[in-house]
């Protein structure tokens, strides 16, 4: 007796074939959103900015701990607001070949992948002309194309945050356990990045909003099982983000403190602070706003529920969050970074709403090739419009820190072998460029000195850099009158009455989007 064996034939080329050119013409708008995206972030070009040369030097140094044992020199966990060995030591393994271009393009994938992400999260939400929309107005925002070419640990925090939000609303549909997936990258973005946990609750929240009443799900269970979920996926995050501060040690429990739970607050104007997130996202809120009427408008069965409604004001919402918390500090420093992190929830609503205003989601099936051709041209028109607008804003802001290649060509034949004292105004620069040809503590700064003299008195800040200088005890002195001017002023007067112990080598200019920035080199007589 025998038994028949079914067997699977494969499909045929042809089909097969089909299948992937429909799939490549399905995301042929993305495709077209993120080389639009690549090709706006690459018109910005600069030197290292002190925060991206810091980032990536700390990384060598907090790498060349981990591998062989060599002290950093410095306490990084004490005031980074990231972890130092997560970013940082990811930058140092790609800065070791590719260098800082390196560095920035694992930065740009980061933020195409967001891209990507946001174009998923609101196709799910809200349907494809929705996510051809979202996916434009995110690429082209000016935060967006600022972090895709900085190396700093915020374009990542931005794509796992963006890939945890893409999970809480895939696994809507699904087992509520699913909703655990997305713990693991929200506790790696509160780690990368401290101020990322600013937004842990959205995802929460969305989590327990995006369960939609199907037949599957009666509607009476819709609010009880998104319960259920919020609550694993809080507890879950809570319980990571608790485990790794406990096993991280008390350095940088201190730096979260420092750096974002009780960071100083500033004198800066609330109205300043509003006039700079309207200039950097006010567009995409406003969008996001007309997206959550044009929901609670819609009339679907669904619609008619008040979760769509509360979950597009909660993505909405979240563009605030940035400036509410930087109003409340007083301060603007970093602002336009973290309006980034708020637009990526906003996204998908405001391109439900610019997709609604333009009724193209009325398109139904009989429409669908007239919806293909009308979706790429508006969000074509949409990204000339607002990649113009970004330009405009986001250019300024990346020249907004000196060419410093001049002050470091300079520099280079000037350091010695052996124990040096170099005093640099923004050391974090030429200590990044000049690598292993100085040794981490040869470093000193003019934000924090204190010195022994020759009597054995310990002295700290300007009498400290006098006496220093009276003493012949640094090497060479790098002044840009930046962040502390006030103080440069004071060690320029005491260089050039130190009789002769000094001489002016160099005055480097150094350009920026707002004038010419010089770099004053003093070297010792």
């Amino acid at each position: 007796m025998t038994t028949a064996v079914e067997t699977r034939v494969p499909a045929p080329a042809p089909a097969r074939t089909s299948r992937i050119k429909l799939a490549l013409i399905d995301r042929l708008p993305l495709l077209l959103i993120l080389l639009l995206q690549v090709f706006l972030a690459y018109q910005l070009a600069n030197t290292a900015f002190e925060d991206e040369a810091l980032y990536v030097y700390a990384g060598h140094r907090e790498l060349d701990f981990l591998l062989h044992g060599t002290p950093t020199y410095d306490t990084y966990a004490s005031y980074f607001s990231g972890a130092p060995f997560l970013y940082p030591v990811a930058a140092a393994v790609v800065d070791t070949p590719f260098g800082l271009e390196g560095v920035r393009a694992l930065s740009l994938l980061a933020m195409l992948g967001a891209t990507a992400f946001v174009w998923m999260t609101a196709r799910r939400l809200y349907g494809k002309p929705a996510a051809v929309v979202a996916a434009g107005l995110f690429a082209v925002a000016a935060p967006t194309l600022f972090l895709s070419r900085l190396a700093t640990y915020d374009a990542p925090a931005v794509l796992l945050l963006a890939l945890a939000l893409w999970i809480a609303v895939r696994t809507a549909r699904g087992p509520v356990a699913l909703v655990l997936l997305a713990a693991p990258p929200l506790a790696l973005a509160a780690g990368v990045k401290y101020a990322s946990t600013l937004y842990l609750p959205t995802v929460v929240v969305v989590a327990v909003l995006a369960v939609p009443a199907t037949a599957a799900v009666i509607r009476r269970r819709v609010w009880l099982r998104g319960a259920v979920r919020g609550l694993l996926l809080g507890g879950a995050v809570a319980g990571l983000i608790a485990l790794g501060l406990d096993l991280a040690g008390p350095q940088l429990r201190a730096g979260l403190s420092q750096t974002t739970v009780n960071r100083a607050a500033g004198a800066e104007p609330v109205s300043n602070i509003l006039r700079l997130s309207a200039v950097w996202g006010g567009w995409v809120f406003v969008l996001g706003a007309i997206g959550c009427v044009y929901v609670a408008r819609r009339r679907t069965p669904e619609a008619r529920r008040p979760g769509p409604v509360l979950l597009a004001a909660a993505l909405t919402g979240t563009a605030l969050l940035a400036t509410a918390y930087q109003a409340h500090l007083g301060t603007s420093v970093s602002l336009h970074k973290h309006i980034g992190f708020g637009l990526l929830f906003a996204a998908p609503v405001a391109g439900a709403g610019l997709a609604g205003l333009a009724r193209l989601d009325r398109l139904g099936t009989a429409g669908l090739r007239p919806a293909l051709r009308a979706v790429p041209g508006l969000a074509l028109g949409v990204c000339v419009l607002l990649a113009f607008y970004a330009n405009h804003v986001v250019g300024p802001m990346y020249e907004g820190w000196p060419d410093s290649s001049g002050m470091v060509a300079a520099l280079r034949p000037l350091v010695q072998q052996g124990p040096q004292h170099y005093l640099v105004e923004e050391n974090e620069i030429p200590r990044y460029y000049l690598g292993d040809q100085v040794q981490p503590y040869e470093w000193l700064t003019t934000y924090f000195f204190q010195y022994t003299d020759k009597t054995g008195k310990s002295l700290v800040g300007l009498p400290a850099y006098q006496a220093a200088i009276n003493d012949r005890y640094f090497d060479l002195v790098v002044l840009d009158f930046g962040p502390t001017a006030p103080v440069d002023a004071q060690i320029t007067t005491a260089l050039k009455g130190s009789g002769g112990g000094y001489h002016l080598v160099a005055k480097v200019p150094g350009k920026t989007s707002h004038g010419v920035q010089y770099y004053s080199i003093w070297q010792r007589s």
